[in-house]
């Protein structure tokens, strides 16, 4: 046993090994083809340029305060959009009749791009923060809520008439059947929309805010000052990441019972 342990082992040091090292890679081949006058440096400003710059802003405050604001956005346009995705999901699911009531409304309105309903929801709720989080729960609403919808119809059916003939209640086929069978359904599309998120909340701050790293990126570029740019774009990239790793560390704790390769 110890034998193929140690090769899976070794396999997964190296994967992690190159994960690391690859980005490096490419960071330091940005910088030598800037050095070598391969890339303009006005459009291509180099790593080290770009990291001194990101010291800069993180020693006066402005990356922790752009930060803070976007990711108060992010995770509150997520709130709004999964919880009732995933309470309706499961009523769908669950309900063939009200899944026929809704289905062609939710086909009608999904296509729509979020940001299309952006002037709307500032003629609704203004230029403060209720605008941006009602956008990006209505991207995040979508993707739970389909999601949802395919992993509650996917379940086997022998849950169901188990649970019908021991005489289950309503709550009963939300929490122990709909719910633990829909999760890794669920969990795709929490990680769809959490990327979602980040989409619509640049595009956001780019139109009606005052502040985050959308406007971050959208003033940096007004003023060509492409150092600041590119900083919020690798902050952008590095949630997108972050949130990606924590959720899948998230559905390993609350489902074991999935493959850890999936």
């Amino acid at each position: 046993m110890a034998g193929p342990w140690k090769m899976v082992m070794d396999n997964i040091s190296r994967d992690r090994l190159i994960s690391i090292l690859s980005p490096l890679m490419l960071l330091l081949l940005w910088e030598a083809l800037v050095r070598f006058h391969l890339l303009d440096y006005r459009f291509f400003p180099p790593p080290s340029t770009i990291v001194g710059r990101f010291w800069e802003l993180l020693v006066d405050g402005t990356i922790p305060s752009h930060v803070a604001i976007s990711l108060f956005r992010v995770f509150s346009g997520f709130l709004v959009g999964a919880v009732p995705g995933v309470i309706i999901g499961l009523t769908m699911g669950l309900f063939p009749v009200i899944r026929a009531a809704l289905e062609p409304v939710v086909a009608a309105t999904y296509p729509i791009p979020k940001l299309a309903l952006l002037p709307l929801m500032l003629l609704i709720f203004g230029y403060g923060e209720a605008s941006k989080i009602a956008t990006i729960g209505l991207g995040c609403f979508f993707l739970v809520l389909i999601n949802t919808v395919a992993g509650v119809v996917n379940i086997d059916k022998i849950f169901l008439d188990v649970a019908r003939n021991y005489g289950a209640t309503k709550r009963d086929y939300y929490l122990t059947i709909a719910l633990p069978g829909a999760l890794p359904m669920i969990f795709t599309g929490m990680k769809l929309g959490l990327g979602v998120s980040l989409l619509l909340i640049v595009a956001a701050e780019m139109i009606g805010a005052q502040n985050g790293i959308g406007y971050l990126i959208w003033t940096s570029y007004q003023i060509f000052r492409l150092e600041d740019m590119y900083i919020g774009l690798v902050l952008m990239a590095f949630f997108g990441y972050f949130f990606t790793m924590g959720l899948n560390s998230l559905e390993r704790v609350v489902i074991p019972w999935k493959d850890p390769k999936s």
